[in-house]
């Protein structure tokens, strides 16, 4: 059957995997490394997309992306096109560089992020690219390290990532540290890597269709992280969204069109939206800002941080409130 359009929404979480067609290299040297890594930093600004884990080895790779404002295959089409090009012009060869098409895992967050980033931060380790977990805390071309404090990477979302281990910087990364150290005899995980082609299934509809008829669980299918309840929350979520915001897109709002209707509900004009003040209204007011931003237009966690003038994990904490909030009182973006 003819192939379907991806599903996907603004803030999604996906692993995303690569592979040389053939199991081949795609990857030969730092040079090639370094050029995939510069073409990603560009798309992942330009697209509003953030990073939390990836590992680059010799003939595939893996992230851990939530989508922003722009879809997922707007960024892994110009990605993988543009560095296709310039392998097969360095290299002088002709023909396909990956195998097929990315594949992509649509993820539950509050369950698998820290899965994810600890098994994809591990694969330089699996495939003995590295021997040892200090070798691995210095690894250059993986997301290990930066979490560590080892190397800095700007496009990186470390922030967002150590959060979820802690309160403060050294006891997130030493709970981090702990945790991967943990998982090194876990091996190879399935259920991590299967890939995310819904479409195969028929999309979306077909699967709620299989649902409804009676089976709990979508055997075999490793396409799918989740099952049962788990899976149809995610499906009707990320269909929800995704109406969300191309009615949302089509009607012009951006964060300004938030901000007016923040403060219109908090009664509160913009320079105590954008205060730091702890006073209950302004406090939720920005929340509910966050949250908005954030879920509903798919803006990234350090672009909110930046206009708010706060932390990442500030805002982290801001984006929870403001959906509490939303879901307390019934607010809603756009009546």
């Amino acid at each position: 059957m003819p192939r379907q359009a991806r599903i996907d929404a603004p803030g999604v979480l996906h692993h995303v995997i690569i592979r040389g067609i053939e199991r081949r290299e795609i990857f030969r040297d730092d040079k090639d490394r370094d050029n995939f890594i510069g073409r990603l930093e560009t798309l992942l600004g330009e697209t509003g997309t953030s990073c939390y884990a990836w590992a680059l080895l010799s003939n595939h790779a893996h992230f851990l992306l939530r989508t922003g404002k722009k879809s997922l295959s707007t960024l892994m089409r110009r990605l993988l096109t543009g560095y296709a090009v310039t392998y097969n012009r360095r290299y002088r060869r002709h023909g396909q560089l990956f195998q097929n098409r990315y594949k992509s895992i649509i993820c539950q967050e509050e369950t698998y992020l820290k899965e994810l980033v600890r098994y994809i931060h591990l694969n330089p380790l699996r495939a003995k690219i590295v021997s040892s977990m200090s070798e691995l805390n210095i690894y250059p071309y993986c997301g290990h390290g930066v979490l560590l404090g080892k190397d800095h990477v700007g496009w990186q979302d470390a922030r967002y990532v150590l959060s979820c281990f802690g309160k403060t910087t050294k006891q997130a990364r030493d709970r981090y540290s702990i945790f991967v150290e943990e998982g090194i005899g876990q091996g190879r995980r399935p259920e991590l890597t299967g890939g995310g082609l819904i479409r195969s299934l028929g999309g979306w509809e077909k699967v709620k269709e299989i649902k409804r008829n009676g089976q709990d669980r979508i055997k075999s299918d490793q396409r799918i992280l989740g099952e049962s309840d788990f899976v149809q929350g995610i499906l009707d979520d990320a269909e929800e969204r995704l109406t969300r915001f191309y009615e949302l897109k089509n009607k012009g709002y951006d964060l300004e069109k938030v901000e007016v209707r923040v403060c219109e509900i908090f009664g509160i004009d913009r320079d105590e939206l954008f205060s730091r003040s702890r006073i209950k209204a302004r406090a939720d007011a920005r929340g509910l800002y966050c949250y908005w931003g954030s879920r509903e237009l798919g803006y990234a966690m350090s672009e909110l941080s930046r206009r708010l003038n706060i932390s990442v994990p500030g805002v982290v904490y801001a984006v929870r409130r403001g959906e509490r909030i939303s879901k307390e009182y019934g607010y809603k973006l756009i009546d």
